[in-house]
């Protein structure tokens, strides 16, 4: 590992403890589960699916949009994931467990940012006044996989940025840049 590397890793695991030790509380984990849970998927297709069945104009474009970003966001997430093989604080630190048992081993980039950014990022293209809170709640599902311990905050933002590009890359793919 190089210095930068090694110096980003120190402040990571310091950003990690930081919110592990001022928000580790039954009731905010339980509310992080929820938030969390949003970033699944299932939403995103379910609102997606009704959004090209209830809504004329942008529905079916949104609908195509997404897939299309989803289909390079989700292979290059799982390209990145499993070349990278980075631990997950869970299975890094001996003092530590995490409040929910992660979906697999590795942990960056985030998957669920991922897509929780992908998902806000093309519905921002289509629906332009639901910017903050579509990125805010996205911030949300990455907090709450921080906050659950499953994560670290690079983690967060890596998959925030995963999620952006490849959305745009959609986005401008399906022609609507």
């Amino acid at each position: 590992m190089n210095m930068l590397q090694q110096k980003i890793t120190q402040l990571d695991t310091l950003a990690f403890h930081w919110c592990q030790g001022h928000a580790r509380a039954p009731q905010l984990a339980s509310v992080s589960r929820w938030v969390s849970r949003l970033g699944d998927g299932l939403c995103y297709l379910l609102l997606g699916v009704a959004l090209a069945l209830f809504e004329p104009e942008d529905g079916h474009r949104f609908l195509q949009a997404g897939l299309l970003a989803f289909g390079i966001e989700l292979p290059a997430y799982l390209v990145l994931k499993n070349l990278i093989r980075r631990d997950r604080p869970c299975d890094r630190f001996d003092h530590f467990s995490a409040y929910i048992k992660p979906s697999d081993r590795f942990s960056f980039p985030s998957g669920h940012a991922a897509a929780a950014f992908t998902f806000a990022t093309v519905m921002v293209a289509h629906y332009p006044s639901l910017l903050l809170p579509l990125y805010g709640l996205a911030g949300l599902i990455g907090a709450s996989r921080v906050l659950l311990g499953v994560h670290f905050p690079s983690d967060i933002l890596a998959g925030a940025l995963l999620g952006i590009c490849s959305a745009q890359l959609g986005i401008l793919l399906f022609g609507l840049a």
